[in-house]
Formats: structure tokens, sequence, C-alpha cells
């Protein structure tokens, strides 16, 4: 990137992280930008527009019904998730609707649910995870910077500490 992109990019992403201009405006040269402009229906089918967490702490959680660390680290998520309330949790299946609404039959957590379907892989590899692996679990700070990601099943006391320090 050269000095003008930079600056602009800067500038842009100043003026996005303060309100005055929306995140969407980035999406064209920032891959976090685009998924932060994004949005993914929930379990009834409503876009929920991941703007909507701006300005707080973001836990994004790429997930699958089928994946066992997945399921195993969910409990522990949503542990994290009622201890720092002030933050966001969200998870966002690689996987169908009707397979995440019976799996949470089985497993409840208290965080929302969004939809990307296998079209979220290609949305992981823009993140940063080059080989689509799961689980994903992906921190943004209040500015809506990435500031930390985790491929593979998360250490609860390593996020838990790593949260705190947000």
């Amino acid at each position: 990137m050269n000095r003008r992109d930079f600056l602009r990019h800067a500038t842009l992403a100043s003026l996005a992280a303060s309100g005055a201009l929306p995140l969407a405006a980035l999406a064209d040269s920032d891959p976090t930008a685009r998924f932060l402009a994004s949005s993914y229906p929930d379990l009834q089918g409503a876009e929920v527009a991941l703007s909507g967490y701006a300005g707080r702490p973001l836990v994004v959680n790429f997930w699958a019904t089928w994946c066992a660390p997945c399921v195993k680290e969910m409990p522990d998520l949503d542990a994290l998730s009622k201890k720092y309330g002030e933050m966001a949790f969200v998870g966002i299946a690689i996987d169908t609707r009707p397979n995440v609404e019976r799996f949470l039959k089985k497993v409840q957590v208290s965080y929302p649910l969004l939809v990307a379907g296998h079209g979220g892989i290609e949305t992981m590899k823009q993140l940063g995870n080059r080989h689509g692996g799961l689980p994903y679990t992906v921190i943004f700070d209040a500015q809506s910077r990435k500031s930390r990601e985790i491929l593979g099943q998360v250490d609860p006391a390593d996020l838990d500490s790593y949260l705190a320090s947000l």
C-alpha cells in the first residue's frame, strides 16, 4: 500500500470509528470493514447488520454443527459472553438454518447465532483464515479493528485473560 492509499484508508477508518462515516465506505479497500458492514440472517430469517455492534468489542465465532471442536467450545464462549456482558458475542454458522435449529435443541447459547451457509468460508478466508478451518474466532476492539484471531478451539482461560485486557 502506498502512502496516499494508507493516509486515505486511515482517514476513512478514523471517520468510521467515530461514527461520522458508515463502515460500508471502507468496504472497497478493507476486508475487515467489508465484513463489519455486512449482514447475515438470524434463525428467524431477519437480517442482522454487524455494524450494529460497532462501538464495543465484538467476538465473532465461525462454527458449524458438524465441527466437534466448535461444539465443544460453545459452552465456554457462552460463559464468557455472560461474564463480559458489555462486549458483543456473535456466532456465525457455516451451516444451514435447519441444522442450527436442531443443534440448539441440544446445546443452548445465549449470544446471537447468524447463518452464513457455506459462503461463510470465503468470508473467513478474507478475514485471514487462509485455509477456511473451523472453528475460527475473530476479536474486534471497540474501534472495529481486528485485534486477535484464533484458529481452532479457544482456550477459555487464555481468551478470558485477553478479553479482560480490552
